[in-house]
């Protein structure tokens, strides 16, 4: 029975300093230390201090913690978690780790010196105490072999990726020694606690993901100049297009660093001497020019790609040529197979038709795909028993949204065993053995549980933990009760059932409001609960702007009006429905998204949500209800003389600002989330199962439907007066334009319940009039029409 309330972390580099601030995030308490310097800085000397002040013995911790909590993004939820880590040396401070369940060592990649602090360790902590390693390429038996069997037994490895925050991969690796118990816990903590995808591997160079990986990026290394394409023609076939992040192949070797990239590869080429693609590991000529010209990536300021002002000052983006490693301006790539499959909105359903192109984007994926499912395929029992390791590892750690094997069951198994036959690939000889055993696919869906095929067994199993975790791709064929084009509503069992948006970017239209009504009126009828939540890259980026748009430029405004009036009533139904629903976002979740949520009886939320009421930064105020919110949650806060008007002024420069929280934590101080009703799910895989527990919960305990409310307290021209005040004077020292300046005496109206003689009770509807007239008169000004276009041409806000 471990309970984990203070961690130590040994190391205040990147990944230490990182590594503690996760932990904090979650809310224990962390003891952070490092090394102490061996001479005075000179700010040190002028202040007369010497090595035996602590605030010099503690220097390069506390330096290196500053560092971190202003990176950008931030390593924490919130700046009070900072509060939660103590900071200290290694000489002095070593001893507390006795008080500490679990110490993680994330000092430098040597061997000798990783020895030497586990020596201490060894004489300090106490007995039982979990000691691990983040270390990425030493074998973890070797860190372990001169210590005591306590130690050993309460050894492993934790390997994090960087950022520890948004990267959700956590690599257990487990020694011979190290107790099984032990590896059960970390599997789960991981999992439950920190938020990680926890993936078991056995103790080989680089792991899973990074041998994968660093394959991967290697292999196309030597493609890239077998080839002759450029780094923006790579970069466009390697990213989203593929499932894979913006950042792709190049960019994402200048983030990371070329150095690693090339440490990584010749760890592998090195120590895995029986590897049948050893080779691969090799780096090209033009890969150790780049590394003896210092031309590492963002931390020597230039690599792959670089940026540079041109003769007007203008920042320009230029990309290297990789025959003569001289750059130009980065040029977009085209290819006829990438255009053929811009209608093709399903990743698995656009892989044949990449795989099958014409032309020299065709030819690379099917080169650099065969070549992956053949390396990958010989790397189990190597590096991972069980192949849903393997892609669990590749998606958690690399962003690969369609990782290996998944990717190989869209092609068709045995389709492409064929293919990479014809192109002098093969597959392992498992992978032929289980095509023999009748069985055609890597995965199997059986009652909404995902199951892999399992080598040594010869047959499907279930995913271990699969079952805390509701993954709407395995129940939409079977578990759909009703769908249109925009959403599908999806029985999750035990009476509750599940809207999930597919619209482009989960834009709230029509479509979804008649499903969110439908789901209800279902719930209503013959079941308990609804949960609106989905698996997809974002909950939902707002209403649909681009209709709104057509709307007001043909001037069709009692289209508008409609429009809005049925995004509030969707909104009141969620809120007043006889049947709890949950609402559960993750990631972005703007502009409706964020009104949505606001009106449900519970938020369940990814600790990852970006939240905001976004509307301003188009020349609009929220109309679906999200100001209405604001005023009524204003009224519950309502106190009398300034207090009430700094509040007003909070939740009006909220809406003003656009401001989106940075975290789900964060979203609780700008007034989306509610304190002691909306909670927060740190592991967005176990998000809709977590919603669901929660709208049967609330069923159970007997949910019972509320009434309209009718006694909201407004200011009237008390907040007025103070609201038009600050505009104007804002407009009058041009801090903002006379358009921001209307949309702003819109907003405070609403909020201030109208130019009420003197604070009033008003109702929902009421408010609910005013903000839609609001919305509907700034639809018609010509600058509320330019930012709106502005945003659908380029996804940012205009200011004007």
């Amino acid at each position: 029975m471990r309970r984990i309330k203070k961690v130590a972390i040994l190391g205040s580099g990147i990944m230490g300093s990182r590594i503690a601030c996760h932990f904090a995030n979650i809310g224990v308490q962390v003891l952070l230390l490092d090394i102490v310097p061996r001479e005075l800085s000179d700010v040190e000397s002028k202040k007369g201090l010497t090595l035996d002040d602590k605030v010099v013995r503690n220097r390069i911790v506390n330096d290196a913690l500053k560092i971190a909590l202003k990176t950008n993004p931030s390593p924490v939820y919130h700046k009070s978690v900072a509060n939660k880590i103590e900071t200290g040396n290694l000489t002095d401070d070593l001893s507390k780790i006795s008080d500490c369940d679990w110490v993680l060592e994330a000092v430098i990649e040597n061997l000798k010196i990783k020895n030497q602090v586990f020596e201490e360790v060894e004489k300090n902590r106490k007995q039982g105490t979990i000691v691990s390693t983040n270390t990425s390429g030493i074998p973890i038996n070797h860190i372990a072999a001169e210590r005591s069997d306590d130690f050993k037994k309460n050894f492993i490895g934790t390997h994090f990726f960087n950022p520890p925050r948004y990267l959700r991969l956590l690599e257990i690796i487990p020694t011979p020694d190290t107790d099984a118990d032990l590896v059960d816990f970390l599997m789960e903590y991981g999992d439950l606690y920190l938020g990680k995808s926890t993936v078991l591997c056995k103790d080989t160079p680089a792991f899973i993901a990074n041998r994968i990986g660093v394959f991967s990026i290697m292999s196309l290394f030597h493609t890239v100049a077998e080839m002759g394409l450029t780094v923006e023609e790579v970069d466009k076939l390697t990213g989203p297009v593929l499932g894979r992040p913006k950042s792709a192949t190049f960019r994402t070797c200048d983030v990371v660093g070329l150095d690693t990239l090339v440490k990584v590869a010749n760890g592998v080429y090195e120590n895995c001497q029986n590897d049948e693609q050893r080779d691969l590991f090799k780096l090209p000529d033009y890969i150790n020019q780049m590394v003896e010209k210092n031309m590492l990536g963002a931390k020597t300021k230039k690599g792959f790609y670089q940026k540079v002002k041109d003769e007007k000052g203008k920042s320009i983006i230029q990309a290297l040529n990789l025959k003569t490693l001289e750059y130009a301006p980065s040029q977009k790539a085209k290819f006829a197979t990438l255009e053929a499959t811009k209608s093709i909105d399903g990743l698995k359903e656009r892989m044949p038709v990449l795989l099958g192109g014409k032309d020299k984007a065709g030819e690379f994926y099917r080169k650099s795909f065969y070549q992956l499912f053949s390396y990958v395929s010989h790397r189990l029992p190597e590096i991972a028993d069980d192949l849903y390791n393997v892609d669990a590892a590749m998606e958690a750690g690399f962003g690969w949204e369609l990782p290996v094997f998944e990717a190989w069951d869209a092609l068709g198994v045995k389709e492409t065993v064929d293919a990479m036959k014809e192109h002098g690939f093969e597959a392992a000889p498992w992978v032929n053995d289980m095509l023999s055993n009748n069985c055609d696919s890597f995965y199997s869906v059986e009652n909404g549980i995902k199951n892999y095929y399992d080598i040594n067994a010869k047959k499907y199993k279930n995913i271990p933990g699969a079952d805390k975790y509701i993954a709407l791709d395995n129940l939409r064929n079977n578990k759909t009760v009703w769908t249109n084009g925009g959403c599908n509503v999806i029985d999750l069992g035990d009476g509750i059932l599940n809207v999930e948006f597919n619209t482009k970017m989960n834009s709230i239209g029509s479509e979804i409001i008649q499903g969110v009504h439908k789901a209800i009126d279902l719930a209503e009828k013959d079941y308990r609960g609804v949960v609106i939540a989905n698996n997809a890259s974002n909950f939902s980026v707002g209403a649909n702007l681009g209709m709104i748009f057509m709307l007001a430029i043909e001037q069709e405004y009692d289209e508008i009006d409609m429009a809005v009036r049925m995004f509030q009533n969707v909104n009141m139904r969620i809120r007043y429905s006889s049947v709890p629903v949950v609402v559960a976002p993750h990631n972005m979740a703007l502009g409706g998204g964020c009104e949505m949520a606001m009106h449900a009886d519970k938020i369940k939320a990814s600790a990852e949500t970006y939240m905001g009421l976004v509307e301003f930064g188009v020349g609009l105020i929220p109309g679906g209800g999200g100001t209405k919110e604001f005023a009524l949650r204003l009224s519950e806060e309502y106190s009398d003389g300034d207090m009430i008007l700094n509040d007003l002024k909070n939740k009006f420069l909220t809406i003003g600002m656009a401001k989106v929280s940075t975290s789900a934590q964060e979203a609780y101080d700008l007034g989306y989330f509610r304190k002691g009703i909306d909670e927060i799910t740190v592991n967005s895989k176990r998000l809709i199962a977590e919603a669901k527990e929660s709208a049967i919960e609330m069923a159970e305990d007997g949910y019972s439907q509320q009434s309209l409310r009718k006694n909201i307290k407004v200011l009237g021209k008390q907040g007025l007066g103070m609201v038009y005040a600050g505009a104007n004077s804002m407009q009058a020292g041009k801090f903002i334009s006379e358009h921001d300046q209307l949309i702003s005496q819109k907003l405070g109206y609403i909020l201030c319940g109208g130019d009420l003689s003197a604070p009033t009770e008003v109702s929902e509807q009421y408010l609910l009039d005013l903000e839609r007239e609001a919305f509907l008169s700034l639809t018609g000004e010509r600058k509320t029409l330019e930012r709106i276009q502005h945003m659908l041409k380029t996804g940012k806000p205009l200011r004007n």
